[in-house]
């Protein structure tokens, strides 16, 4: 397959600039992989596409305010990095602007001194890791002087950094938000629970890598970025439990989605497994899907890909030729999405990380 098997026209006034004042006031578009039919609703309908005994598996990573903007010592030039991985306590690869005047041995400033920066090696796709200096603690330093690194298509300046944060974020780690779960409210989420459904908790840190356009004309040529997950036993336990059940496990956003296959992937092929249920068996023998596993990932989910664990899926509009396009198509076949994609153009759905929602059943 080409990567340009994977384009669609997007007007520019249909890339959402805002978060709607209301999270799960957004739109909703139902779209039925089987047929490839859709529907119309509104996202605090979701709950009528759920089943009691059916597990809603999102991701709890939080966003980090990973942009910071300084200035070079001594020259004072402007200088801007996004940090991407924490490599250890005071290291982390980053981004770099302007990227020829970040050297090795280049020192930043940032907020009169109050955080400064040294590269410390460059890699050869330009990424840098820079060795940070600062009195306290980092985390504070950094939500004092960081901003919210918005994708490049919004323009406008987030009123609430709070809106690029999902409402159950709880671990920082993400230079970008899995933007399927900024739809939900508390209030929605506890109908859900009050329903009969199970909430299990995964976490991926999200790194640049999945949002960066396919270079390659060919998308087996792509490179995925890795990304690290985690899931605990908990949320292990209650997925493969909802799967004995035969209840759907219905995975929010593509990051979820990657996590939860990266891991079944990872047991199947450890386990060397040929079952016809599940990707393993535990310690009872009964058949697991996941485990609790804490790793990196660079799993790349494009059509033909067989699905381990995931039964549908809440997800955003994505750029077109992108990664995440090649994930939704995997799952509901690419004519589906790319006509769905043309009907949400002609209905004036709001497209990416601030726009309106599509539900895969």
């Amino acid at each position: 397959m080409r990567t340009s098997d994977f384009d669609y026209y997007l007007p520019e006034e249909l890339i959402a600039q805002d978060p709607l004042l209301k999270r799960d006031s957004s739109r909703l578009m139902v779209l039925d992989r089987k047929n490839g039919g859709v529907t119309h609703r509104h996202f605090y309908d979701v709950t009528e596409y759920l089943r009691p005994g059916d597990c809603l598996v999102i991701n709890n990573t939080r966003v980090i305010p990973a942009r910071l903007i300084g200035h070079r010592d001594p020259t004072g030039g402007v200088a801007e990095i996004l940090l991407l991985k924490r490599l250890d306590a005071d290291r982390w690869e980053c981004l770099a602007k302007p990227g020829k005047r970040l050297r090795e041995g280049a020192n930043i400033s940032f907020g009169d001194g109050l955080l400064k920066a040294q590269v410390v090696e460059v890699h050869e796709d330009g990424n840098r890791v820079v060795e940070f200096s600062y009195d306290g603690i980092f985390e504070e330093v950094l939500d004092a002087l960081g901003e919210m690194p918005l994708p490049p298509y919004i323009t406008h300046k987030l009123a609430d950094k709070n809106r690029y944060q999902t409402v159950y974020a709880k671990y920082d780690g993400s230079a970008a938000a899995p933007t399927a779960g900024l739809h939900f409210t508390p209030e929605l989420l506890q109908q859900v629970r009050d329903m009969g459904v199970d909430i299990a908790e995964v976490t991926l840190h999200v790194g640049l890598g999945t949002f960066r356009p396919v270079s390659a004309e060919e998308i087996t040529d792509h490179q995925m970025h890795s990304e690290s997950y985690k899931i605990t036993r908990e949320a292990a336990d209650l997925i493969n439990e909802t799967k004995r059940r035969g209840g759907r496990i219905i995975s929010v956003g593509t990051t979820s989605t990657r996590t939860l296959e990266a891991c079944a992937g990872k047991l199947k092929r450890e386990l060397k497994t040929t079952l016809e249920t599940g990707n393993g068996v535990d310690e009872k023998g009964e058949p697991i899907w996941v485990r609790a596993d804490s790793d990196e990932t660079e799993i790349f989910i494009y059509p033909g890909y067989e699905f381990l664990v995931v039964d549908a899926l809440i997800t955003n509009f994505h750029l077109p030729q992108s990664t995440l396009l090649m994930l939704v198509s995997a799952m509901a076949g690419r004519k589906n999405v790319l006509a769905a994609y043309e009907e949400a153009v002609r209905e004036k759905y709001r497209f990416f990380s601030f726009g309106d929602a599509m539900m895969i059943v």
